[in-house]
This record gives C-alpha cells, structure tokens and sequence, in this order.
C-alpha cells in the first residue's frame, strides 16, 4: 500500500488551506500514492481554542462541499482520501467526522470521532457530540481501514477494537500542539508520549499506524492562552513499532512511502498476541474504575 500523508500549518483564510491541500493531494498522486491522509479538521484552523456558538457556522453536512470538491479529486487522481470534517448531523447535533473516499470519489465510509477532550484550549465537548458509529473499519479498494481520530490514539481499546474488527492499517488525523508557558522538557516528554502510545498500538496489534498532525503556530482568537504551536511530527509506525517516517517538528510536509502487508501477517505470525489474550478474563474492561 503506497501512501501519502499531508502535514500543514493552516491559516484563516479556509479556500487557500484548500487550495494547498488539493496541491499536495496531486503531489501524492504524482508520485504513485494510492492512500492519502490529511490532518485533523483540515479546512481551517482550530476552532475548539474557545467556545463560541457562532463557530457552529463552519460545520457541514456529509454528503456535502467538502465531500463533492474532494471526492471530484479522488475520483480524477484515482486515489481514496481520508478527511476530517466538522460535521452538521441535524440542529445542535455535531460531530468531529473522518470521511473516506474512494477512489471513483464516492463516500466509501465515515467515523465519529468517539473520545472527546475538554482542556484549556481544546474545549471540544462544547461542539462536537461523541461518535455513534462504533469502532468499524472502513472497506476500500486499497484495505480496511481503521480510522480515528486525534484523541482516540491515547486508548489502547480504541486501537484493539479496530484491530479485531478486521483493520489493516489504523489512522490517526490529528490536532495536538504545545502551550508556549509549559517548559522545554515537558514539551518534550508530551510529545514522547504522544509518539510512543501510538507506536504502542502497532506493537500490540500487529499494525501500522498513520499518524497525521498540523503544524505552526494559531493564536487563541480569546487571548486567555498564548496560542498552541501545533508540533508536527507526523509519521507512519511499521507492526513491530518501527518507525517508517517520522515529518519535521515546526514545518509544512507532504512524504509517500510504501506500506507492506505481508510484513503485516509476518509479525502476527512471529508474535501471536491475539492468540494469547485472556477474553475469559476481561469482562471488568467494560467497567469505569475498578477499586
């Protein structure tokens, strides 16, 4: 599976984001990509910094624009896409939305995004409802996909549940930056974990995973925070966690490399994790705390 991931530092103004996306979208293409994954909420900045009910204005339906103008794009360059929209399901009902288009430009599937933040500057509960679509891959001409999105890649039975539902590679469109005020060192060690957890969930699922991220800096529209300065770092992990590409930290990106599958079924043959796992055991999983 050859695939194209595009890592870009958004600005207010919504149809250049756009225009450069389909630039580096035909980037991918030209250099032979048949999978192609942007970031998180990809169309303009990151809204969730503040709450303001009038930012309910840049959501949109599925079937929608950003659908038809991207699918137009999949089904010319002949590749499946997978975007990240904010989603108008009805009146006051939203959703943080991964859309995956095949390559004839149809909607080949969608994901809701399931696990939802409430930080300072990530005040996402105030839009966006949680997912109700479950953990399903999505079928397409190049595999089954696994997608989730951002806040998903910290739990481990978002990633499991993927994997045991068939998902040949998971996919992780992402917003997660720094706040200026916190110190060198914890900017590195959030950054670590955020890169660890995830090559985790290909360790213990025998999958790659494809994480997109944004970069650059977007002030705080409230002046409360400084801002968050989106870290980058988007890359793609290997079964056994090995990092394939790994993008630059403070810069706009666009890379294709190549996925193998049969390396995929090598690892779950030489480490059969999920034929080892207690089930018997784990009903307490579906508890919240156990004391």
């Amino acid at each position: 599976m050859r695939i194209g991931i595009i890592q870009q530092h958004n600005s207010a103004d919504i149809p250049a984001n756009i225009a450069k996306l389909q630039d580096s979208i035909r980037a991918c293409a030209d250099q032979g990509a048949e999978l192609i994954v942007l970031q998180e909420l990809h169309n303009g900045l990151y809204f969730c910094q503040t709450e303001d009910t009038s930012l309910f204005n840049l959501a949109e339906s599925i079937p929608g624009p950003s659908t038809e103008l991207f699918g137009a794009l999949a089904k010319e360059l002949k590749v499946v896409i997978v975007l990240s929209l904010f989603e108008k399901r009805a009146p006051g009902l939203y959703h943080n939305t991964a859309v995956v288009l095949e390559k004839d430009g149809s909607i080949a599937g969608k994901y809701r995004k399931m696990h939802i933040p409430d930080d300072p500057a990530y005040y996402e509960k105030f839009y966006f409802t949680p997912g109700d679509l479950g953990f399903k891959p999505i079928e397409t001409s190049v595999g089954k996909l696994g997608v989730l999105v951002c806040w998903d890649q910290w739990y481990p039975e978002a990633a499991r549940l993927m994997a045991m539902a068939g998902a040949e590679v998971l996919i992780y469109p992402t917003a997660i930056g720094w706040e200026s005020t916190d110190p060198s060192d914890e900017k590195q060690r959030q950054l670590d974990a955020w890169v660890t957890v995830q090559r985790g969930h290909a360790v213990a699922n025998g999958l790659p995973v494809i994480a997109v991220n944004r970069t650059g800096h977007e002030p705080d529209p409230s002046g409360q925070t400084n801002g968050i300065q989106f870290w980058g770092n988007s890359f793609v992990a290997g079964p056994q966690g090995e990092l394939l590409t790994v993008l630059p930290n403070d810069s706009e990106s666009v890379t294709v490399l190549d996925i193998d599958k049969e390396r995929t079924e090598n690892v779950r043959r030489w480490w059969p994790f999920f034929r080892d796992r207690r089930i018997d055991a784990f009903d307490d999983l579906n508890k919240r705390f156990l004391l």
